[in-house]
């Protein structure tokens, strides 16, 4: 019988013996987020209590028994094992140089790396989806390569919010606020060993802000809290949630990660060689970092030159809604004493965030654009994308030639890959880990492995996987009083024995263009489909809908409503609580990965990538990473139908190829055995998917990308730039001011007859005079474009460079002799845009006039 009254919680926190003292210093650091090792030591030490902390190893120090602590420290295959792990982690954590591949210039760069969230590990509430674990496993990235990276994010309380299903079947959400005391972080301190502060200029007050330190293998995440007692108690609210509150509370977030983030970086000691806006929440950073040039001496535009320079922008969403804008007035009010910093007006400031003359919004996106010059997209599908999203910043240039270009997202290996695979790795090649971009090392690696070994780990995972997932819908059904039966019924088609199911996972945040329901558009064929007695096939579902997002709640409760009724109730079930300990579970289990995104709206997708390693086998849309990864072998692809149908049309039609491929390809394929009871094609192509997607769609390679493609020539740019005291990007300012005045004067024509025919190897002359409305000839250039009359899109033109002719007056004649390489009908033309040597893109400046 319960007793009456309140319960006060009493936590009675052991003492560590001196054998194990370093199991605190283990627990400080998210190098246990990807080193099982280090997991399996607190898992060792106490099962159901690792599970209960929700595999938060400072928590569980706090909470595991004293005697079982005293036990495991007299323990001789305990102690092994732990001194094991500290050799393990000692020598990882040794400072070394960037690794083999990515360059000598890599070892003198410093990259700040500025997001909104991050999703190292379930411990750290700090994400909400995608753009948080691939900031995550991007900081790891550069952990296990050895380059000096340093991120800056925020410390929420509540992080995202947890999420429960109802009886009803709809997502119930509630916040959990978390002490930093019970997270693997600890204060970060100056040189002095003091706790840093920051203070940051909010409209008419100032705002301060603790910083958090959270350590990620080599690497520190900085995370600033304005939880601090100086504060009102409305900016101590600012940190509180992730993506929460209204306007005012978003962009006060984003000025706090943007200013305060340069601050904390400065507080610390850390000089950047290059920045790194991780979308356009931090964007305000640009700012701080032009305040910081213009106290200097330069004017803005001179300081707007030399911090671009420097400052890479990488844009993750095509959806419109995924980028900040605030009205003119609200971001008045907060950036006003900035514009007095800058020595500029507040229309001028407003205006590098107007993503149209007209517009009354300030565009974060579209500052972080105007503030950087190195800019990419996360898929090459997603670059063309983002070139349409963003033409404004470019208005003369066509799409395909603006300064962007893509670095494919990638996922974390050792994070991602499960255990059992891992130690098969382990066992038989053990440099497997330095291996990770070598294509025919992972080629020979997989299939090396026996058929019948591979099928049996997938089988195991698979196993271990449908326990987890029954589990935790037990604790769901449970809770919303659903029958005993229907429990039952849950957790016989999630056994063991129902293991020879196909089981299709579908897993991710829930959205309208995300198209869950693709899937279920046909509900009597995809019943007969599911429940097929000698072909069974199982669907979970997982994932989170936005709190305010009510078509994305409203899915969430369709699919549960047709889940609960003939002819899906067994066969379809949707887990609640979508986080990354469940996501680890799902993408190394399933042997279906769906994905039904409305094309091109799928920026990568990396949870694709995550089953693809574990050798799943991906069924989803071209588009995204898929478009890239996709061979015909390891997988199935949706073809995306176009503009040229009615979205409604455009569902039916991929609803009906997903159907067909599931009935006429999937399924048989899965079902099909030897004699042996091997599904021995299945397993082809199982082996297919991981040998295809491992070295290719990682963070290694991902991170090797980014600085040859980006890092290193912002840096240089940066380094050219900032000599003789800046003089180089006041000179460019100068120029630029010049062109934006001069341009709209500038024409082309034709200074003689062009010819339309010529003789196989004979030469071409061409002439024209350019009208240059007050600048040089050295500040354009003129170019002819040739392509033949035939030619695919994807295939680029000619180019050639016309030379001027000497002399001058009011128009400069232009000059080009070539010989066509090419025969038959082909087509030129004439184009002019200005020039610079020190621009750090041929058409940056987004002006061009044709011919």
């Amino acid at each position: 019988m319960p007793l009456s009254g309140t319960a006060f919680p009493l936590e009675v926190r052991p003492t560590l013996p001196p054998e194990l003292a370093r199991l605190d210093e283990l627990a400080g650091n998210l190098l246990y987020s990807w080193d099982r090792r280090v997991r399996r030591l607190f898992y060792q030490l106490d099962p159901q209590l690792w599970e209960r902390c929700s595999h938060n190893p400072k928590l569980f120090l706090r909470r595991v028994d004293q005697a079982r602590l005293q036990a495991c420290a007299h323990d001789s295959d305990f102690l092994k094992d732990y001194r094991e792990v500290l050799i393990r982690c000692d020598a990882y954590r040794e400072p070394q140089a960037p690794a083999p591949g990515l360059g000598a210039e890599a070892a003198h760069e410093h990259i700040a790396y500025f997001c909104m969230e991050y999703g190292v590990h379930e411990s750290l509430h700090l994400y909400s989806g995608g753009l948080g674990i691939l900031a995550g496993d991007f900081c790891k990235a550069a952990s296990d390569a050895g380059v000096a990276f340093t991120a800056v994010g925020l410390m929420y309380r509540v992080g995202y919010f947890v999420q429960t299903i109802g009886r009803d079947g709809r997502q119930e959400t509630h916040l959990h606020p978390t002490d930093p005391s019970e997270l693997p972080v600890a204060p970060a301190l100056d040189a002095a060993g003091q706790p840093v502060r920051v203070s940051v200029p909010l409209g008419g007050r100032e705002v301060h802000a603790c910083v958090w330190q959270a350590v990620i293998g080599r690497v520190r995440l900085l995370l600033l809290d304005t939880d601090v007692a100086e504060n009102a108690p409305a900016d101590r609210a600012i940190t509180f949630q992730l993506y929460g509150g209204d306007r005012d509370t978003r962009i006060a977030q984003e000025l706090v990660l943007g200013i305060g983030g340069v601050r904390a970086l400065r507080a610390l000691g850390v000089w950047p060689t290059v920045w790194h806006l991780n979308e356009g929440h931090p964007a305000f950073m640009v700012l701080e970092l032009c305040r910081e040039a213009v106290a200097t001496g330069l004017d803005f535009a001179a300081a707007l030159e030399l911090v671009a320079a420097s400052v890479v922008f990488t844009t993750h969403t095509p959806v419109a809604a995924g980028h900040d804008r605030f009205a003119h007035a609200l971001a008045a009010h907060y950036l006003a004493p900035m514009a007095g910093q800058l020595g500029i007006g507040i229309e001028q400031l407003l205006a590098l965030g107007a993503s149209s003359p007209h517009t009354d919004e300030f565009d974060v996106t579209t500052l972080a654009l105007r503030g950087s010059r190195h800019h990419n997209g996360v898929s090459r599908v997603h670059r063309d994308v983002a070139a349409r999203m963003f033409a404004h910043i470019w208005p003369q240039l066509d799409p395909a030639e603006l300064p962007l270009v893509h670095v494919t997202n990638g996922i974390h290996v050792p994070t991602f890959l499960a255990r059992e695979w891992s130690d098969l790795f382990d066992e038989q090649h053990p440099d497997w880990r330095s291996k990770l971009r070598d294509k025919g090392y992972w080629a020979r690696t997989v299939d090396s492995i026996p058929s019948h070994r591979f099928w049996g780990l997938r089988q195991s995972l698979k196993c271990d996987m449908l326990e987890y997932v029954a589990c935790v819908l037990e604790r769901q059904y449970r809770r919303a009083l659903y029958s005993r039966s229907r429990i039952d019924l849950m957790r016989r088609m999630l056994s063991a024995d129902h293991s020879t199911a196909l089981v299709i996972g579908f897993a991710r945040r829930i959205t309208a263009y995300k198209r869950p329901l693709l899937i279920f558009r046909d509900l009597q064929r995809l019943g007969r489909l599911l429940t097929d007695p000698q072909r069974p096939v199982v669907l979970v579902c997982a994932g989170k809908a936005h709190p305010h997002d009510g078509e994305g709640q409203a899915i969430i409760h369709t699919i549960n409503a047709l889940a609960g009724e003939p002819p899906l109730l067994g066969s379809v079930f949707f887990v609640e609580g979508y986080d990354i300990a469940l996501a680890r579970r799902l993408v190394s289990g399933v042997d279906v990965w769906l994905n039904t995104p409305s094309f091109p709206q799928e920026a990568c997708g990396t949870s694709g990538q995550k089953a693809a390693i574990n050798g799943a086998l991906n069924l989803s849309v071209l588009d995204g990473w898929w478009a890239e990864g996709y061979d015909g072998a390891n997988g199935w692809a949706i073809t995306p139908r176009m503009d040229d149908v009615t979205p409604d049309r455009r569902d039916a039609l991929e609803a009906e190829e997903l159907l067909s491929l599931l009935e006429s390809e999937i399924v048989p394929l899965y079902h099909r055995r030897n004699a042996a009871g091997l599904p021995e094609d299945w397993v082809a192509r199982a082996k297919a998917s991981m040998k295809s997607t491992l070295p290719r769609f990682n963070t290694d390679r991902m991170l090797a990308d980014y600085l040859d493609r980006l890092y290193l020539p912002s840096s240089r740019h940066r380094r050219m730039l900032e000599a003789d005291g800046g003089d180089a990007a006041a000179s460019l300012a100068a120029w630029r001011a010049r062109v934006g005045a001069c341009w709209e004067k500038v024409a082309l024509r034709w200074a003689a007859t062009a010819p339309v025919h010529v003789a196989t190897g004979a030469a071409v002359t061409l002439r024209v005079r350019a009208q240059l409305g007050g600048l040089t000839a050295r500040d354009v250039a003129v170019e002819c474009v040739l392509e033949r009359d035939d030619a695919p899109p994807q295939q680029p033109p000619l180019t050639y460079a016309f030379a001027p002719e000497p002399g001058s007056g009011d128009e400069q004649a232009f000059t080009l002799d070539f010989t066509p390489p090419l025969g038959g009908l082909l087509r030129y033309r004439i184009r002019m845009y200005p020039t610079h040597p020190a621009l750090a893109h041929p058409l940056e400046t987004g002006r061009m006039v044709w011919l």
